[in-house]
């Protein structure tokens, strides 16, 4: 008599949104590999804990599962500590351009624009990958993570808990602890949550991570923020996007004056005018990624915002004449011909 055959347990698991059905027993590796996913270039969440890379053969799905897979990998050069460089967290870079990776009609476009800026680190959203197109092409395809560094970022957080799992996802698909934190309020201000980023921060700086924080024009705020623990204050010159420029020149001016950690205008820049007073109110460097991306040449526009960056901080570092409100002519006035008034 014939023994029975074995039954294989199924497994209904929630991959990155999705109900799936699938034999079982499985592991994480097993998952990956069905997925045709490349472990090395994603991190694993089941049930909001992060997998260990070095746990995804052992760590064994079981039925009821969550999981969020997503991509991120990152990396960059030392530069110079002899040239007029800036440096966050330990890392120093020539370049006091950094440039988002968002909002290009391609990948190709995107590599092409921040070759002609010039910038040595980009920012990248974490995001889930296209279970549906597991070959489809990557960021890291296009812009060489051996090249830049990545600065993986909290875009479209708009709480404490999701800034963090997201921040904790990159870490361990990239191996970054250098992050940027932004915590949004609602549409259509988008404006930064000072209480849901404070948050954050703290859980972050517990974390070991080094936070950049995207946060408001706000001396006292900022203050807090750097007692708090963060590397570098990035205030917003106007909202998101908005292509407005620098708004309040004032209290940019009073943060850069007062902070122990580099400053950066980060969301508002419209064009090149806008990063050049970034410069010559003494920023360190300046965030951008709509004012090249929707620009009609975008690569032309990342040229144009590199010279504009390098001329604000030549004009910084020169030291500007006093501004006056009466006339003092360039001429000398000894030796004129006819009657002075």
């Amino acid at each position: 008599m014939s023994s029975p055959p074995s039954l294989v347990p199924s497994l209904a698991i929630t991959v990155n949104g999705e109900m799936r059905r699938l034999d079982g027993p499985l592991s994480v590796a097993g998952l990956l590999a069905a997925l045709g996913l490349d472990a090395r270039k994603v991190a694993v969440e089941r049930n909001l804990e992060i997998v260990p890379r070095s746990l995804y053969a052992s760590a064994s799905l079981a039925d009821g599962d969550r999981l969020e897979i997503v991509h991120f990998i990152g990396g960059g050069g030392p530069a110079d500590p002899g040239e007029d460089a800036w440096t966050v967290a330990g890392r120093t870079f020539r370049s006091r351009l950094i440039v988002g990776t968002g909002k290009y009609k391609d990948f190709a476009e995107t590599a092409a624009a921040i070759t002609a800026s010039g910038a040595e680190m980009v920012t990248v959203a974490v995001r889930r990958v296209n279970l549906a197109d597991p070959g489809a092409p990557m960021l890291q395809d296009f812009v060489d993570p051996s090249r830049y560094t990545y600065l993986p970022n909290t875009a479209g957080c708009h709480t404490a808990e999701d800034a963090v799992r997201t921040l904790r996802l990159a870490r361990d698909a990239g191996g970054w602890n250098l992050v940027k934190l932004e915590v949004l309020g609602p549409p259509p201000t988008l404006y930064p949550d000072m209480q849901e980023t404070h948050r954050a921060l703290d859980v972050l700086v517990k974390d070991g991570f080094q936070v950049m924080v995207y946060c408001t024009d706000d001396p006292v705020a900022a203050r807090r923020l750097e007692e708090a623990g963060a590397v570098a204050i990035m205030p917003l010159g106007a909202p998101i996007g908005s292509g407005l420029g620098i708004q309040n020149r004032v209290t940019i001016g009073l943060l850069v004056a007062q902070a122990k950690v580099p400053v950066l205008v980060d969301a508002g820049v419209g064009t090149a005018s806008d990063a050049t007073v970034a410069m010559e109110l003494g920023c360190d460097a300046v965030l951008m990624n709509t004012a090249i991306a929707h620009a009609r040449d975008p690569v032309r526009m990342a040229r144009a915002m590199k010279a504009a960056i390098e001329a604000g901080r030549d004009a910084f570092l020169a030291g500007r004449m006093a501004a006056k409100s009466y006339a003092d002519p360039s001429s000398p006035t000894a030796g004129l011909i006819g009657t002075r008034p």
